[in-house]
């Protein structure tokens, strides 16, 4: 019964915490552009390791599936625009890991 009760303890920890450094990423990226946001569009979009999105980035890649759904009238358009990106992080990530084995 204790064991249970600490996974579900922590199951939400990770829950609440889940994309806080997806956050933070993004609040660097305002603060570091900030001078660029007065004179464009600027929107920060980052995304954990583990495929866990800052809302901005979420909300920008859902309008861009609505303007692209309203031109091609596929109303799967923000579905595989988030596939591709989530593959293009897979393949990023792939790399990553790959780059650090050792060829002896």
């Amino acid at each position: 019964m204790v064991i249970i009760i600490i996974i579900i303890i922590i199951i939400i920890i990770i829950i609440i915490t889940a994309g806080a450094a997806a956050d933070k990423a993004a609040g660097n990226k305002e603060a570091k552009y900030r001078q660029l946001a007065k004179s464009h569009i600027f929107v920060p979009v980052a995304i954990e390791s583990a495929w866990t999105w800052n809302h901005q980035a979420v909300e920008l890649v859902q309008e861009l599936g609505r303007r692209m759904t309203a031109v091609t009238e596929d109303t799967r358009e923000a579905t595989y625009l988030f596939q591709r990106l989530s593959v293009a992080l897979q393949r990023g990530n792939a790399v990553s890991f790959h780059s650090t084995f050792t060829t002896d």
